[in-house]
């Protein structure tokens, strides 16, 4: 068993990576900062070691003794912190997602630790066709500072003299047979808009498809590899569906339902924002707007390196395991019945 210590672990996939590795019988030190409470996806609080810190900080905020006996008492550092909010400024996303990697991958190097790296499937940028693992990361091209922050990061992690790997999961959503989740933000919240109708038009190009992967899948994915770190040393691994959804399909789903509104999709090069009513306007432009890009692009990401390690492919991830997902957010109060 691994001492293991997770970054990140007051979020959604931090917590539940946290509760996966507790139940495997791994010591799990979770590092959080803001949010004291380390919750796996049930709301269930997690039984392990909590520790103060802030991974946009050197030494993360800590004493050069605090930081050497965290650093010596741990075997594998998985670094989940980030943010993966859209609309923040450059500086914004150097000091968490850049610096914070730089910090992070500064306290395993001092104690020895192997470094599991959780980054994005998007790190592609807006690439359609087939996305490889082995792929070089693009030097530009990205969609948002997101994304191209989290290119950043992965450039220190390969620089590192670290064992490394990185695990890049596309669009994180709901449990496969449930579709339940334990927050609703990032994407959630732009598809609240449509699916009430508050957001009825979005920019989509014909042919775009989403990656929208369960988080079981990822957190599966995340603690198999950090269980044989020396099998996956220097590996970049997708943790994505595989099975690429047209955007129609999914508006269509959407639309399925008596209660919800199928929005819109215009040509990108026919949609005016400014034309909107002036609600909906305000709302694109603040909430819906930023994930835009999501539809007009046609990523298919690889993932033969995962199965091959692993041998888990993503189950299937169609209009049925769509409904789920709304299905579990209406009867958790999140979308309104009908």
């Amino acid at each position: 068993m691994l001492n293991i210590l997770v970054t990140g672990a007051a979020g959604l996939l931090g917590g539940e990576v946290c509760k996966r590795l507790a139940d495997q019988g791994h010591r799990v030190t979770a590092l959080v900062h803001r949010n004291p409470e380390v919750r796996a996806n049930d709301g269930a609080a997690v039984s392990v070691t909590r520790l103060a810190g802030d991974v946009s900080k050197p030494q993360l905020g800590w004493t050069d003794s605090e930081f050497e006996t965290v650093a010596e008492a741990h075997d594998l550092l998985i670094h989940c912190a980030a943010t993966v909010r859209f609309d923040l400024e450059e500086s914004d996303y150097q000091a968490v997602n850049v610096d914070g990697v730089r910090n992070a991958l500064s306290l395993a190097e001092a104690g020895g630790m192997d470094f599991l790296h959780v980054s994005t499937a998007y790190v592609c940028g807006t690439r359609d066709g087939a996305i490889l693992e082995a792929d070089p990361l693009p030097e530009g091209g990205f969609a948002n500072g997101y994304e191209a922050s989290k290119a950043a990061g992965e450039r220190l992690v390969r620089a590192s003299g670290t064992r490394w790997a990185i695990a890049r999961p596309s669009i994180v959503v709901g449990e496969h047979a449930s579709g339940r989740i334990r927050q609703f933000d990032t994407t959630y919240a732009a598809f609240k808009l449509i699916a009430e109708g508050r957001v009825r038009h979005m920019p989509a190009r014909e042919g775009a498809t989403l990656d929208l992967v369960p988080l079981d899948h990822v957190v599966g994915g995340i603690t198999a590899i950090a269980a044989d770190m020396e099998k996956a040393a220097s590996g970049t691994f997708h943790l994505v569906s595989g099975q690429p959804l047209p955007v129609e399909r999914f508006t269509g789903v959407i639309g399925s339902y008596e209660q919800f509104h199928e929005p819109e999709l215009v040509p990108p090069e026919r949609f005016d924002p400014t034309m909107l009513p002036a609600l909906e306007r305000r709302l694109f432009k603040r909430v819906a707007g930023l994930y835009a890009s999501y539809f007009q692009r046609d990523p298919h990401f690889d993932d033969a390196a995962f199965r091959a390690f692993a041998g888990e492919p993503c189950p299937e991830t169609g209009e049925a395991f769509i409904s789920r997902l709304i299905d579990y957010c209406i009867a958790d109060g999140f979308l309104p019945e009908a």
